[in-house]
């Protein structure tokens, strides 16, 4: 069986190939178009909510006048943008902004695009592995059983499943540590199984894949952990998905070369 760093080694010398390379500008640009048309759409929306905000505050002043102590109240209200400039007038409160803007903000960024550009590839994945098929797996003949009927139902049902984990895990969010990878679970969930799905159904039929995964299903496990992982540094989704594609289709074709090779029985 060819070793971890190998299969690593080779992936990544083929995505930095001219026809991978080529590949993996579409959900590059892609990618970053839908982000930023929904950046400013959710902006727009954003300072448009904002306008029908008021937030009223009540303050008291105390002053000496004529050796008196002199209490007085004002009422100020504050509208829209107001608001925010107001909050942003105090440290803590100008802390707490920063911190939910850059952190959630950039948590939501990560999550979206990587998002985004599992459904690209999604489409490009044949694409992809038939230019390994011809560098290295020419002898390799696709069975793939994948199909517009079955691709829409794993997305719907891994969708649907994540959904069912976020809500599930939702308690979790409010505890420190925890709460990342509370987070983190439900999207690993969504990005394992779309990837996963993408290249064995692409390359082999259901049985093939089922002993596959049966065999070695928590190698195949590991390295999406991993590949997952990666996709957390900022932007790196944009244009790593494709590569994900590559490492995890030359670990199937390999093992599943093996696999006919041994003709272990295996009903079509």
């Amino acid at each position: 069986m060819m070793s971890e760093m190998k299969l690593f080694s080779m992936a990544l010398k083929d995505f930095f190939t001219r026809p991978i390379l080529k590949i993996a500008l579409y959900p590059f640009f892609i990618t970053l178009i839908l982000m930023y048309v929904l950046f400013f759409t959710a902006a727009d929306f954003g300072l448009d909510s904002m306008q029908n905000h008021v937030l009223q505050v009540q303050q008291q002043h105390i002053a000496m006048e004529n050796g008196e102590m002199v209490t007085t109240t004002t009422n100020e209200t504050y509208f829209g943008k107001g608001v925010i400039e107001y909050l942003l007038q105090f440290s803590i409160t100008s802390w707490l902004v920063g911190f939910l803007v850059y952190t959630l903000g950039t948590i939501f960024v990560m999550l979206f695009s990587l998002f985004i550009a599992l459904v690209v590839v999604g489409f490009l994945t044949p694409s992809i592995l038939k230019v390994l098929q011809q560098r290295h797996y020419q002898n390799l003949e696709f069975k793939g059983y994948g199909n517009v009927v079955n691709t829409l139902w794993i997305f719907a049902k891994s969708f649907l499943v994540m959904i069912l984990l976020f809500i599930i895990l939702a308690p979790l969010y409010f505890i420190p540590v925890l709460n990342i990878v509370a987070l983190n679970v439900p999207f690993y969930y969504f990005f394992y199984k779309l990837l996963n799905f993408d290249v064995t159904s692409t390359i082999m039929n259901k049985n093939e894949e089922a002993f596959i995964k049966t065999k070695e299903g928590n190698a195949f496990h590991v390295r999406t952990i991993v590949l997952y992982l990666i996709s957390m540094i900022p932007f790196i989704a944009l244009f790593s998905t494709v590569f994900y594609i590559v490492y995890l289709g030359h670990a199937y074709m390999n093992r599943l070369t093996q696999v006919r090779e041994q003709e272990i029985p295996l009903d079509n």
